[in-house]
């Protein structure tokens, strides 16, 4: 991701302060890129997270949510700090829980798991902090109080920086007691399909691997349906079918104006619907907005942007995450939360937002 004007200014203080050190330029989007057709629509945060613990850095990256089907509104998000490790949040977003483990990047969460005979909401992430070893951390999340427990690190037996991470829980690659695989995705292009297990003798083994020709990092699996989704940055969205021996890459989308794509692709998510059916939400970084393409052709059904009310927006957005149903009376029909790559003069957060509310803002059925 690149930094924002804010951000970078205040970082360029700060360095020159501690160290009278020239501060390199900042990144910006991807020359030529064409501006989308469809306006984005403005849609307010109802709630914010207390910011991660990395101040002045580009920090907080990727949600995942639990939901608490016995009480909605005493639901759950976990996030990273990619500097330092995962944090846990209630829906009013002060920190429930924090674990130093590491360069965490992204991370994604299964309820319903079986593990050391023990039923357990399981939360996985890519640990970058070997950057020559892609590794995938694990841990538990207790759902009445927040806490978070590591289990371990795991080395994939590959080579490569880990990036992104999503599991799947389809039928042709889950393994027993409801453990999902996950999907560790390399810097290098790679997406490292992983059994887990929670035999200490072997945790990780590495079933196999596909991927694209530059860098990916978002990546989200339809259980439904066994499609796995990748956005590989500067080139758009590649969907794989998992049910395949071999999987390759499928176009989905491209960054570009027809699908309302801006450059990096980032945070992916669904809004399933039916069988088969619904929405990828895609974080379009290079203009501080979100598409909502169908799962059926990759069409552009809508694009809107987090601002407005007493909470400030989203901006340069990493990862994002969707959960539908209910979670309470401010989320009737379901949670949105995207990172905040420019929350100062606070570190970077993430911010909530009413499904209901999106879909209303669009005039989705």
């Amino acid at each position: 991701m690149f930094f924002s004007p804010r951000l970078t200014a205040v970082l360029s203080l700060s360095i020159l302060l501690a160290a009278c050190a020239a501060t390199p330029p900042a990144a910006t989007p991807s020359a030529g890129a064409v501006p989308p057709p469809l306006p984005a629509t403005t849609v307010p945060a109802k709630a914010e997270t207390d910011p991660v613990g990395t101040a002045l850095a580009d920090a907080a990256d990727d949600p995942a949510i639990w939901r608490n089907t016995a009480n909605p509104a005493a639901s759950l998000i976990v996030g990273t700090d990619k500097k330092a490790g995962l944090y846990s949040y209630g829906l009013d977003g002060r920190k429930r829980s924090f674990v130093a483990a590491g360069q965490l990047n992204n991370v994604d969460l299964r309820d319903g798991v079986t593990w050391a005979g023990k039923p357990v909401v399981l939360i996985g992430a890519s640990d970058r902090t070997d950057r020559a070893t892609p590794k995938v951390a694990l841990f538990t999340l207790d759902g009445a109080t927040g806490a978070l427990s590591q289990i371990g690190s795991y080395a994939s037996g590959a080579k490569g920086e880990a990036y992104g991470f999503c599991f799947g829980r389809h039928a042709s690659g889950q393994n027993g007691n409801g453990i999902p695989r996950a999907y560790v995705v390399t810097k290098q292009g790679m997406v490292l399909e992983l059994a887990l297990s929670a035999d200490p003798a072997k945790p990780v083994t590495l079933l196999r691997q596909f991927g694209v020709a530059t860098q990916p990092e978002g990546c989200v699996v339809d259980d439904r349906t066994g499609q796995l989704y990748l956005g590989e940055e500067d080139v758009g969205i590649w969907r794989f079918d998992l049910n395949a021996a071999q999987p390759v890459a499928i176009p989905f989308a491209k960054v570009g104006a027809a699908q309302g794509l801006v450059a990096d692709v980032e945070g992916l998510a669904l809004a399933p619907s039916g069988e088969k059916g619904g929405l990828l939400v895609v974080s379009s970084q290079g203009d501080n907005a979100y598409a909502l393409l169908d799962l059926a052709d990759g069409a552009l059904r809508g694009r809107f942007r987090i601002d407005g009310g007493a909470i400030d927006g989203t901006y340069e957005t990493d990862g994002i995450e969707l959960a539908l149903g209910d979670f309470g009376p401010d989320y009737p029909a379901g949670l949105f939360v995207a990172q905040d790559g420019d929350n100062l003069p606070q570190a970077q957060n993430f911010k909530l937002v009413s499904w209901a509310d999106i879909k209303a803002a669009l005039t989705l059925p």
